[in-house]
């Protein structure tokens, strides 16, 4: 009965030995691929070091990875474009609201990967919402971005100010205290850049997450999400907005004639105005003398707190035209799973570059044979990643390490507190709120009416 037992449990091994015609087992199919990454706004050094790290300890399986940073102007049409060709990249950044216009053409991560605990365990919450849709993982974030309070300190220090407002309501004690208009009306100095659309960078992105504030809530159906533009959180977040372009308002600070809100603060001629994080080397680079700093996003008493957040997140094309092997050389994959091996391949090294790893130790698996190895990892590439680019990190354990910086802990601690929308065409979307916030303040419109009209507009998708 015991032999019968041991023959039972070993048929794989046995079977194996016999189809080898030797006492070995032989050995898993070998493959080999590259991989190909699109990205924006970082140079290639900001990869180097992961790159280099993931290549020596995956060479067997992985032969080159490139880097190639692309320009925002034609990004998505330089997406769809190769895409059409089948010659995209392997990996690529969509914003996180893309991910309905590009669902069809990305590969979530394998299950095996990784769990869907260790995604919730690693990232904020507004990565897991946005990329996890019915049980699959879509994307894996470096970094996430939200907006904080901009504000001069050298005009707060004149106006007699100690510290930036917490609360909406401070908010607007300060404006009153920061605006200088003359006795023709014409604005001087600005407490706030609030109220219009064309001049403030991101108007749409701050009124959404006014609205947040105040009880908006989306609604999702698989990878998108619906607003309702014309419930009372949007009237109550649009009326507080529109304020300070209101010449009759006792909060009057911004105006159509205002310079760009960017400009008018790195200029010193605007106390306060409400940004990312990006903006902060911006400002350096236009005027490396300006004394300002940031603080948290203020929020309304006695509500919940809440932000918005506007981010790029790496994913995985689905399908790829294999590349063409010469006819004096070896296949670098076996035939017919050229796309199983590079999805597999490169989830793998997103897996490496954006996961924390606290056993210093990554599990590299070969995707034909099942087999896995466990390979030391000496740094913590999303931890590299960060200090370097000097960004908001994504991931719960880096963010509660940026609490501490000066000048990240606003955009770390709003991470937590960050919504989101997944309007797919979002560009679009911005343009109609924008052109809303427009319409108001030309007087076409009142309150619930640009906001009837941008509902319909952003629902009939024309």
């Amino acid at each position: 009965m015991r032999s019968t037992r041991l023959f039972i449990a070993m048929p794989v091994l046995v079977l194996a030995v016999l189809l080898s015609g030797c006492g070995k087992v032989a050995p898993p199919t070998p493959y080999k691929v590259d991989i190909e990454i699109w990205g924006l706004f970082d140079d290639s050094d900001a990869y180097n070091g992961p790159i280099a790290a993931f290549r020596e300890m995956n060479k067997d399986h992985v032969g080159n990875i490139s880097y190639r940073k692309m320009s925002e102007a034609t990004y998505q049409e330089d997406i769809i474009r190769a895409f059409a060709e089948g010659k995209g990249p392997d990996i690529f950044l969509i914003r996180n609201a893309w991910l309905p216009k590009f669902e069809s053409l990305i590969a979530p991560a394998p299950s095996y990967e990784f769990s869907e605990k260790e995604f919730r365990d690693a990232f904020a919450d507004v990565v897991v919402r946005d990329f996890l849709v019915d049980g699959k993982i879509y994307s894996a974030p470096l970094s996430v971005d939200s907006l904080a309070l901009y504000y001069n300190k050298d005009l707060f220090n004149a106006a007699g100010i100690t510290s930036p407002p917490s609360t909406w309501e401070e908010f607007l004690l300060d404006v009153k205290s920061l605006n200088s208009i003359d006795a023709y009306g014409n604005i001087i100095q600005s407490g706030a850049a609030l109220g219009t659309a064309k001049n403030i960078n991101r108007s749409p992105d701050i009124l959404l997450a006014l609205a947040s504030q105040r009880g908006a809530t989306v609604t999702s159906k698989g990878a998108s999400d619906a607003l309702s533009l014309s419930d009372e959180p949007f009237k109550k977040a649009l009326a507080f907005y529109s304020q300070f372009s209101s010449i009759g308002s006792e909060y009057y600070s911004w105006n159509d004639r205002q310079d760009y809100s960017i400009d008018a603060f790195y200029e010193g001629n605007l106390a306060m105005m409400v940004n990312y994080s990006w903006h902060i080397e911006t400002l350096r680079r236009k005027n490396a003398k300006l004394n300002f700093a940031v603080a948290e996003l203020p929020q309304f008493s006695g509500s919940q707190p809440s932000n918005y957040a506007n981010y790029w997140s790496f994913v995985v094309a689905k399908n790829k035209v294999p590349p063409a092997v010469e006819s004096n050389q070896k296949a670098p994959f076996p035939e017919g799973k050229y796309n199983e091996i590079r999805v597999h391949e490169s989830w793998q090294f997103l897996h490496y570059l954006t996961f924390p790893h606290p056993k210093e130790s990554f599990t590299l698996r070969n995707v034909l044979s099942g087999t896995s190895v466990e390979a030391p990892v000496k740094d913590d590439p999303a931890k590299l990643y960060v200090e370097k680019t000097k960004k908001p990190a994504a991931r719960r354990d880096l963010i509660e390490e940026q609490k501490k910086d000066p000048w990240l802990a606003p955009f770390a601690s709003g991470n937590l507190l960050a919504k989101s929308w997944r309007v797919g065409d979002v560009e679009r979307a911005e343009g109609i709120i924008a052109e809303g916030i427009e319409s108001l303040n030309r007087g076409e419109n009142t309150v619930d009416t640009a906001l009837a009209a941008m509902d319909a507009q952003i629902k009939s998708k024309k």
